[in-house]
């Protein structure tokens, strides 16, 4: 077999096999821990912390993030973006829309050196954006998340994908896909949870003794549209395995599972 060969026969391991007993186990206490914090089956209560003062040079500014001018830190939930991109969609504000997901995924990470803001300001100024975002939305609710991911991969500099599924996840709160899952958050951290499950699939089943094809596919950055369409289908499947066991909300939303994962140990 080739390498994309041998890529499709782990993938079909792991739809076939789900979450190993541990990472089963390890949800189960994570909801244990958290489940007066979510206790509506989504993580829309999920909060970043942020400093508005940071990012003052940014431009349109969502009134649903704390005026720039104000001091110190501020706060908003996934609930709170959901919103603010669900009404600036409605205007077609979709600018407004790209800065609210954005300023939600930096948080505070970066950005004493301006990294957050200035890389934002790049996009902002990217020739093509507002075509770029407008054709995504139109994608995603005339095709599928996998579809709108093709339409932006590499089309905006410095726009890559552990933001953009940011913006899709959001889109996708208010613009249902016409086919397949709803789009979820895939960034550095969650396909490395991936990747750490593919390898071991890929050592028991000898489709990828030395981990070097659980490397390639979930690597860092740079996800082909095939590979985020496995994501949000191995999630979505996942969920419902993880609610079958009693330990795990039976009504859950797959993105409940994308932020454990994300935010815990679970191996």
């Amino acid at each position: 077999m080739n390498r994309q060969d041998r890529a499709d026969a782990v993938d079909r391991e792991m739809a076939a096999s789900l979450l190993p007993d541990a990472a089963v186990r390890a949800l189960g206490r994570w909801w244990s821990e958290n489940a007066s914090a979510y206790a509506d089956g989504t993580p829309g209560a999920h909060t970043v912390r942020y400093t508005p003062g940071r990012w003052e040079q940014i431009t349109p500014w969502p009134s649903a993030l704390a005026p720039t001018s104000c001091g110190g830190d501020a706060g908003v939930s996934r609930a709170e973006v959901a919103s603010a991109v669900a009404d600036a969609l409605r205007r077609e504000a979709f600018r407004e829309a790209l800065v609210a997901t954005y300023v939600w995924g930096k948080g505070k990470r970066g950005t004493p050196g301006g990294s957050g803001p200035a890389t934002l300001h790049k996009i902002l100024a990217a020739e093509g954006l507002d075509a770029a975002l407008a054709h995504a939305i139109t994608t995603l609710s005339e095709h599928s998340a996998k579809a709108a991911y093709a339409g932006l991969q590499s089309l905006v500099p410095e726009f890559g994908p552990s933001f953009y599924t940011k913006f899709l996840y959001f889109v996708g709160k208010t613009v249902s896909p016409a086919t397949g899952p709803q789009p979820l958050v895939l960034d550095r951290v969650l396909a490395r949870r991936l990747r750490s499950l593919a390898q071991t699939v890929g050592r028991k089943t000898g489709h990828d003794p030395d981990g070097s094809i659980a490397r390639w596919v979930w690597r860092d950055s740079n996800w082909s549209p095939h590979r985020y369409a496995v994501y949000l289908s191995f999630m979505q499947a996942a969920a419902s395995q993880a609610a079958a066991t009693g330990t795990w909300p039976p009504d859950a939303s797959p993105d409940l599972l994308e932020y454990a994962l994300f935010s815990a140990s679970w191996t």
